[in-house]
């Protein structure tokens, strides 16, 4: 048995305590901050303080998607960091994770690893499995990391490899039994589906047990929240990390937005 506390763990014990399934997705561009932030000696650190101010009593997880701060440079680097650990020292039991879709090899993969997990401290990283398990390896030997694995997404494409069927079931199944029952010895798996396609939730569910689920896609992208519930939560009625990201941070009222989410969640649980 595992005596590690998961980020599993830390995201259950902090959804229960703030009676939250909402993830508030920090996709800081640059480019749509309001233009007093503009101004901030680091605009996109200066950007998602405000945002956690006004969300965290609301929220059980952040999600960073790196791509907006490698796009802003040196300067969206050290914004990313910062925003890591103001949420450590300000808000230690919610969980923080990194949006980068990370998977290569060997000595490479390691360095990701140590680069996201290790000097910038997230709770969890995105990753892609196409490469297989030894390429991960370095992200699913942290027993304390979580490692949200991509399994079915929601965007047009998905279809050209996800469904591809294989043994009579869609490649997707086969990675969802994969990670579920030979990846995860140190209980540290998540895996990723878009809240657009609630009706494979409910299979997906079906193969992984009670594992624990970033759904992207509610918000802008128009992902139905009852049925998600409906088909995505576990036995403990919790296993879902349901993310919301412009919806909420370009609204006019970042805090209302995100009480609203999780208001609107929990009248489904």
């Amino acid at each position: 048995m595992n005596l590690t506390m998961t980020a599993t763990d830390k995201y259950d014990i902090r959804a229960r305590e703030s009676n939250s399934l909402v993830c508030v997705g920090l996709d800081s561009d640059i480019s749509r901050l309001p233009e007093p932030f503009k101004s901030a000696d680091n605009p996109q650190l200066a950007f998602n303080q405000y945002i956690i101010k006004q969300t965290h009593p609301y929220t059980a997880a952040y999600k960073l998607n790196s791509a907006f701060y490698e796009a802003a440079g040196v300067q969206g680097w050290v914004a990313m960091a910062q925003t890591v650990r103001y949420l450590h020292e300000n808000h230690p039991t919610i969980l923080v994770i990194c949006d980068a879709k990370r998977g290569d090899l060997g000595n490479t993969s390691e360095a990701y690893a140590q680069s996201i997990l290790d000097n910038m401290d997230f709770d969890a990283v995105t990753l892609n499995p196409y490469q297989g398990k030894d390429a991960l390896e370095p992200f699913l030997s942290r027993p304390e990391k979580g490692c949200i694995i991509l399994c079915r997404t929601s965007n047009p494409g998905a279809d050209e490899f996800q469904e591809l069927m294989v043994e009579g079931k869609p490649l997707w199944q086969h990675v969802a039994a994969t990670i579920s029952q030979n990846w995860n010895e140190n209980e540290n798996c998540m895996l990723v589906i878009g809240a657009t396609v609630p009706e494979v939730l409910g299979d997906l569910r079906k193969i992984v047990g009670d594992m624990t689920l970033l759904i992207p896609g509610v918000g802008a992208q128009g992902g139905d929240v009852p049925e998600t519930l409906r088909h995505g939560l576990n036995s403990e009625g919790l296993g879902l990390i349901i993310s919301a990201s412009r919806s909420i941070i370009f609204s006019d009222d970042p805090g209302q937005a995100a009480h609203d989410l999780q208001e609107l969640i929990n009248q489904y649980r």
